[in-house]
């Protein structure tokens, strides 16, 4: 792990440059006051809560899943391309997910992409919603549940052993709900507050309380799974097939996020974070990927996200994870 701070540390040296250690902020609000005042291309707003459980990505460690090699390319991809748009009848992909307080940011961007692809592969007609739940419960080669696992061994689990579907927390209309309610991660707001320790759910092999349908028959699969990385072939990958899970280290700035681009420019390293990128753009001439996240809608831009693209901030270009449905 700190190799690999090292390494992202000296790839953005020369923006620590402007703020020395003894000069970094150490709260959110100092924090977003600085990120304002540079009047870099994102704005900033003092959220007051820990972030550090939520961060559940173990960012070393991962089993290399095959890199993905594109036969086709499209040569001339748009400049602006975003799924919402390109799939308007997928009710997923415009939905923001919350995985409260519990470190499961690994799952829920594998299972967001996952059910994207499902609809899209279906030519926007099966409205599926595989199973956070299900996955952070019972893969336990995944890592660790609520303490962080792994995107890749998600995506592996998916093809090998398969995921019931399931939505969010009270949703009976598939197999497995989400064990927890949307909460207030940042600032008081509509949900209430999140609890203050959360355990790793039993794994279960049925369908909860609600939905007689039988497990078995519930069950998602992925036909192939595999790795994309670096700008060119994530563009083509989410222009080709769909939303992709990527992942990206974490400071205390984007913990901050409101609007705009970020990129990365004060505060102190916090975790790994996995998160579902559904397109691309141009913004006031500065490239980015357009994101979704998992902490519920009063996040950021209403729970999406622009990050940086073309320069591998914060590690985002470094591998991301995907694959198809079997149907």
């Amino acid at each position: 792990m700190r190799t690999a701070l090292l390494i992202f540390s000296l790839l953005f040296i020369s923006i620590f440059a402007q703020f020395p250690e003894d000069k970094i902020p150490h709260t959110y609000k100092e924090i977003a006051e600085k990120v304002n005042s540079l009047k870099t291309t994102w704005n900033a707003t003092p959220y007051e809560r820990d972030f550090r459980p939520l961060l559940g990505t173990i960012m070393n460690g991962e089993i290399k899943l095959p890199e993905k090699k594109f036969k086709n390319k499209v040569l001339n991809l748009p400049e602006t391309f975003d799924a919402r748009e390109q799939y308007p009848k997928c009710e997923s992909i415009k939905e923001v997910r919350d995985q409260a307080n519990c470190g499961s940011c690994w799952a829920f961007g594998a299972v967001e992409a996952m059910s994207d692809r499902i609809c899209i592969t279906s030519g926007q007609t099966v409205q599926t919603r595989v199973s956070a739940q299900n996955l952070l419960a019972c893969c336990t080669s995944c890592g660790f549940g609520c303490s962080g696992g792994y995107p890749s061994y998600a995506w592996r689990y998916w093809k090998s052993t398969g995921i019931s579907t399931g939505g969010l927390y009270g949703d009976t209309s598939e197999c497995q709900p989400y064990f927890l309610p949307p909460c207030d991660h940042h600032v008081e707001g509509s949900h209430g507050a999140c609890p203050e320790t959360v355990d790793t759910p039993e794994c279960k092999t049925d369908c909860s309380d609600g939905n007689k349908k039988e497990y078995k028959s519930q069950m998602t699969y992925g036909l192939s799974v595999y790795s994309v990385s670096g700008e060119e072939n994530m563009m083509q990958e989410i222009y080709q097939y769909g939303p992709i899970e990527g992942s990206f280290l974490v400071y205390e700035d984007f913990v901050t996020y409101k609007s705009g681009v970020y990129q990365h420019v004060t505060g102190e390293y916090l975790g790994g974070h996995a998160i579902k990128i559904i397109g691309w753009g141009v913004e006031n001439g500065v490239k980015y990927w357009q994101c979704v996240n998992s902490w519920n809608d009063e996040w950021g831009d209403k729970g999406f996200f622009k990050i940086l693209r073309g320069t591998n901030d914060c590690g985002i270009e470094n591998t991301a994870y995907a694959g198809l449905p079997e149907m």
